[in-house]
């Protein structure tokens, strides 16, 4: 069974090692020591706590295909007279988008505003992590 670190949890998680601490305070997940004193969390717990906060019963994911979905802050937003680019940080997570400019504008998206990028692709290609 995979064991992660509480730092690679709280990264995986797109949140603070405080906040997977205070998770596991809660009773949210369980920390066990290993033989080396590190604190770690069982892979298959953690992906049931990553299933439950990406909330997929959510309505506003029932009301769309796409079900890959990801919250974060617009970080640059590039526009010319036909076209945008628009950089959004989700968690460790960096998602360009390029849409017309009139969307952009129609969405009010600039530096700062909180928005989620919805993907959908016909091939998504799944690796293992070589330093997992």
């Amino acid at each position: 069974m995979p064991q992660l670190r509480v730092g690679e949890a709280a990264v995986l998680l797109g949140v603070s090692d405080d906040t997977v601490r205070r998770w596991a305070d809660q009773g949210r997940l369980s920390l066990v020591r290993t033989g080396s004193g590190r604190l770690v969390v069982d892979g298959v717990e953690l992906a049931a706590l990553a299933r439950e906060l990406g909330d997929p019963a959510s309505p506003l994911a029932a009301s769309r295909s796409a079900r890959n979905s990801l919250r974060g802050i617009v970080t640059n937003v590039t526009r010319d007279t036909v076209m945008a680019q628009v950089e959004l940080q989700a968690g460790p997570f960096r998602v360009v988008s390029l849409m017309s400019r009139e969307a952009a504008d129609d969405l009010g998206l600039e530096v700062g505003t909180v928005a989620v990028a919805s993907i959908k692709a016909t091939d998504v290609v799944v690796e293992r992590d070589p330093h997992a």
